[in-house]
């Protein structure tokens, strides 16, 4: 067996393995001491293929969302499913775990550019730059970028590209399916928007109920148009119109009966 030191951008295994240990410690206080997560459907990780796997979620915060998810594959690899154990499974945690985000954010200051290196496949976005709308073509170097870390392992993607709920899903994710065919699993997050803030990074909030829900592979037809396959997938995260409307009337319900 052929032994790695680097991964598919040619970062150090054994420095994101440190930095995966590091922010494991803080993860683990922050999820079920300071805040309770309830974790759900994890098994589904169970005899994934190693590659080519593409977890589709909504987006609470720049940072914690990613975070959470890490401690949930990480316990996965040591058989251990449906909540974020000790962080002992942080000393050998998987290492082929890539998230894209925007360039711009992982730039902004120290601890972005550690997350960075820990796995962030860093792309410009098409419709923003330094707080300002632009339209701008998508850079053929990021997509091969996404294309890389997908032949490499696991990758997380937020279909929005924003922390904002119910926001329409941006095609370049369908397209992406389309070419590479990968597994892909819906994930709905929900509390982080209430702990943290908007980065993630900073504790807002204490005693929220976190909760990451992982739903079964979906069954995509790639022949599909890439709007069919964007609308599949937000269905799946539950950031649809339909979704929007139940939410407000089961708050409308919950202030009620307080």
């Amino acid at each position: 067996m052929r032994v790695k030191f680097f991964d598919a951008f040619g970062n150090s295994l054994f420095i994101k393995r440190i930095l995966i240990f590091a922010f494991g410690l803080v993860a683990y206080y922050r999820f079920n001491i300071a805040n309770k997560t309830k974790v759900s459907g994890s098994k589904v990780l169970k005899g994934l293929e190693n590659r080519n796997v593409l977890f589709v979620s909504n987006h609470q915060t720049y940072f914690a969302d990613v975070t959470g998810m890490y401690q949930v594959f990480c316990c996965a690899k040591w058989g251990i499913y449906d909540r974020i154990n000790f962080p002992f499974f942080v000393v050998n945690p998987k290492v082929n775990i890539y998230f894209i985000a925007a360039m711009e954010t992982m730039k902004s200051g120290i601890l972005p550019k550690l997350f960075a290196y820990v796995g962030s496949v860093s792309i410009k976005r098409t419709w923003r730059a330094a707080g300002k709308k632009v339209d701008r073509g998508v850079d053929p170097r990021d997509i091969d970028k996404i294309y890389k870390a997908l032949k490499s392992g696991w990758v997380i993607t937020f279909p929005q590209g924003t922390t904002a709920p119910f926001v329409p899903g941006r095609r370049g994710t369908a397209h992406i399916i389309k070419d590479t065919k990968p597994v892909v699993i819906p994930v709905v997050i929900d509390g982080f928007r209430r702990a943290f803030d908007k980065k993630g990074l900073l504790l807002k909030k204490k005693d929220v109920d976190l909760s990451i829900r992982f739903k079964e592979p979906l069954d995509i037809d790639y022949n599909n148009s890439s709007e069919a396959i964007l609308k599949q997938i937000m269905n799946s995260i539950e950031q649809t119109e339909d979704f929007n409307t139940m939410k407000k009337i089961q708050e409308k319900v919950e202030k009620a009966n307080l």
